[in-house]
């Protein structure tokens, strides 16, 4: 792939088990980050909070979770976009304001972070982290205002980029998204207990139902008198980023009002409708390429196959002690099926190809399996340009579709064929004419100042 992914923030309000929900909820959106993991729960208006380097399920251990007592929480998964890899970084980022203890987590990047940070520093602000998410606690703590929410609408409006926040203080839990509404965020109910979470999925594994999607522009907030909600700021159209229905999202969540499995499978149809080949079976990289391949195979009437079978079993490194076993690389992790695949006219569909040098190695192994065509099918357009929104992309220099026309990536991955998705396929798979979308990882029109 070469892209990887952003973060996922969790909240729950007003259940006993608050800590053990928020671990369930997280471990459900591991995907969307594996560097590092924290809980901070509040139990008669004091915190509790635990975070650690790692996965969801070796950060938080039993006896953890029981010390994390208290009847709301918020958690955080974290990939690093702004900001290294350090504990410091890791979140819910946790202070002692003179309103009382506050706990941040985030989705997403802070497009005008530099310039607020130089600006909080010249005044005396000091950091303790290097993520974008601290300025929000800096900027909250020098608002007079006795009224949280106001103090918190008046720092929000200073920001400028994608943010879906989560904030734990001793009295409310509060969930909002930025007024592009770059970002998911959704809104469930367990019983009695409200809960928030990047993706729907977490609802899933805790038994919450689905209730809707918070807002761009919305404030939602619980306390003791219940559930809370007003729109800050508004803007003239959306920027939801496409790359989530591409790509990002589980396929069993529903983002931005859309189920995932059916946009991809939808984007696989119209890929399908675009480039069609003679081919004998249609492949998908797994896991990422399923829903599109599926689709495709429906459009096309080729048949689906599981060409190359995924080890789930190899962790995010693989320890690679001499250049002998290096050069095994993907072969790793994906096992082509020479029964399948020898003397056939293969359709090898994935969501994306960013650097390609993945897609090429795929490809080389198909061959090497006994494939007698190998036509490659990316079920999105070709990735041109960085993104700036919470989404770890390689730099311009990077990205093979910046630098090279298809031809020379044809030839550069070894394939017979390639072809994109195109624009309008991706819009009209999405039901969409695109202006709710960001896509500038796609056509460089970028919705905010960079």
């Amino acid at each position: 792939m070469g892209v990887k992914e952003e973060c996922a923030v969790f909240g729950i309000w007003n259940h006993p088990e608050a800590s053990q929900m928020t671990y369930l909820g997280l471990y459900a959106m591991q995907h969307r980050g594996q560097e590092s993991a924290g809980i901070v729960t509040m139990e008669d208006k004091k915190h509790h909070h635990y975070k650690g380097l790692g996965l969801v399920g070796d950060v938080f251990s039993e006896s953890v979770l029981a010390s994390l007592k208290g009847n709301a929480a918020i958690g955080h998964v974290r990939y690093s976009t702004t900001g290294q890899n350090l504990l410091a970084n890791a979140q819910p980022l946790t202070a002692e304001l003179y309103k009382g203890p506050i706990a941040l987590a985030h989705n997403g990047n802070i497009v005008n972070y530099e310039e607020i940070k130089r600006e909080l520093s010249f005044s005396g602000a000091i950091f303790q982290a290097t993520s974008d998410t601290e300025i929000l606690l800096h900027l909250i703590s020098k608002k007079n205002h006795n009224h949280f929410i106001e103090a918190l609408k008046e720092s929000l409006l200073v920001l400028d980029g994608a943010f879906s926040f989560v904030l734990l203080t001793q009295k409310k839990l509060v969930a909002l998204r930025d007024p592009h509404g770059f970002r998911p965020l959704s809104l469930g109910k367990k019983d009695d207990a409200y809960v928030v979470a990047s993706e729907s999925c977490a609802f899933d594994l805790i038994g919450a139902e689905f209730v809707r999607d918070i807002l761009p522009g919305e404030i939602v907030w619980f306390d003791e008198d219940g559930m809370h909600s007003e729109i800050y700021a508004t803007k003239n159209h959306l920027s939801q980023c496409v790359f989530e229905h591409v790509y990002f999202a589980r396929p069993d969540s529903k983002v931005f009002g859309r189920s995932v499995y059916e946009s991809r499978k939808n984007l696989g149809k119209f890929l399908a409708k675009e480039s069609r080949v003679e081919a004998d079976i249609v492949i998908p990289v797994p896991d990422s390429g399923v829903p599109a391949a599926i689709g495709f195979a429906q459009e096309s009437g080729v048949p689906f196959e599981f060409g190359i079978i995924r080890n789930h079993y190899v962790g995010r490194t693989f320890i690679q002690p001499s250049q002998s076993v290096r050069d095994f690389g993907v072969k790793i992790k994906l096992n082509p099926q020479s029964e399948v695949l020898k003397g056939k006219r293969v359709v090898v569909i994935d969501d994306s190809l960013v650097r390609g040098t993945t897609s090429k190695k795929i490809i080389n192994l198909i061959r090497q399996a006994g494939a007698k065509e190998v036509h490659m099918r990316i079920a999105s357009p070709p990735t041109i340009s960085p993104c700036y929104y919470g989404v770890d992309t390689p730099q311009k220099s990077q990205l093979i579709a910046a630098k090279y026309d298809l031809k020379t990536i044809e030839e550069f991955i070894g394939a017979d064929s390639l072809t994109y998705l195109t624009m309008d396929g991706l819009f009209k798979a999405m039901h969409s004419d695109g202006k709710d979308f960001c896509a500038a990882c796609f056509n460089e029109k970028y919705p905010t100042k960079i």
